[in-house]
């Protein structure tokens, strides 16, 4: 079959690996001059690497996941942790543990880190949240200081996720084509499409659009080898700012002695920023995936939807590319290849 991609994401770049490894003949396309999604990585002018859409971290118990990902790349061990700074600098442990518990006390722990952070980051008080989103960062009764306690594979892909993408391209049964939209037209040239992008863009919107939030992103190189301690810190002031990321704690990242790259992150509206849209946003009443499964009901049996933006659900890239495995193998059993 001829199966066009939408989108060189985890997502999309997975669909197009099983298939073609199959014997389907696949297009993959991206509106973006790269591969990867919002996991791209690039080399910054000072010589570090960064990521171009916020920091991604590859963290899972998925055993499946880890041993496909892993015939792409080779990976470099990496424990998350992250710091919270105070309003009077001092900084303390996330997920919030026994100490950082000691220190602001339990019955400020939700003002303190979630109550800013989701007005932020969400654009809503934390009542409006689906209480989901933040059982993601529970509070811990001991002294655990990583970010994912749980999850038995951490590392970050040996030479970028990137190039880990490009390898899945690798195949003589993909062609990819950066710097193209997708548009109607194209499907009546394939016999089915997988599609990423946001759903309700695909219908021209015209139930209405799908609320998304998105950040920006301000780099800084500072004239000093490192800031801080751990390669992530959250703000917990009433200013824009979420986060700032510092490079040089990421394995195979690069450092310098004589200058650390900082990445801020703004959360903001997806309208605010050029419509990039990176979060689905999940609300208490599921006012927006009711709108999302009206638009789902409209889908041609010729098209999968696919992806966080597809599907309009957060997905950790573990998960993403989890989601891609098992939408392939129905798509397979319904269609087998000579």
């Amino acid at each position: 079959m001829r199966v066009l991609v939408v989108g060189a994401g985890f997502s999309g770049v997975t669909v197009a690996r099983l298939l073609a490894e199959r014997g389907h003949h696949v297009t993959v396309i991206d509106q973006r001059g790269h591969v990867a999604g919002n996991a791209h990585d690039e080399l910054h002018a000072c010589g570090i690497r960064f990521h171009t859409y916020g920091p991604h971290l590859f963290h899972t118990n998925n055993q499946k996941v880890v041993e496909w990902l892993s015939q792409f790349t080779d990976w470099l061990p990496y424990q998350h942790r992250v710091k919270a700074m105070l309003n009077d600098g001092r900084l303390v442990t996330l997920p919030v543990n026994r100490n950082t518990v000691e220190i602001v006390g339990r019955d400020r722990v939700l003002d303190t880190f979630f109550r800013p952070y989701t007005k932020k980051m969400w654009g809503v008080e934390i009542e409006a949240l689906d209480p989901d989103i933040l059982a993601r960062v529970p509070i811990r009764d001991d002294l655990n200081e990583l970010y994912f306690p749980n999850d038995s594979f951490q590392a970050i892909p040996a030479k970028g996720y990137t190039r880990l993408v490009e390898n899945i391209l690798d195949h003589s049964g993909i062609n990819l084509i950066l710097n193209e939209r997708f548009s109607h037209s194209l499907e009546s040239d394939f016999d089915h499409v997988f599609n990423s992008m946001p759903i309700d863009e695909y219908f021209g919107a015209d139930l209405g659009p799908l609320p998304y939030r998105s950040i920006k992103f301000h780099h800084i190189v500072f004239p000093c080898p490192q800031v801080f301690p751990v390669a992530t810190v959250n703000f917990t002031h009433d200013g824009p700012n979420t986060r700032v990321t510092e490079w040089c704690h990421l394995p195979g990242h690069g450092k310098s002695d004589q200058s650390t790259l900082l990445t801020y992150e703004e959360p903001c509206d997806y309208r605010a920023n050029k419509l990039e849209r990176y979060y689905p946003v999940k609300d208490t009443n599921g006012i927006n995936r009711s709108l999302y499964q009206l638009y789902r009901e409209r889908v041609s049996p010729k098209v999968t939807f696919i992806g966080r933006c597809g599907l309009y659900a957060y997905l950790d890239m573990h998960q993403a590319i989890s989601s891609a495995h098992s939408t392939t193998e129905v798509f397979l059993s319904q269609h087998i290849c000579p």
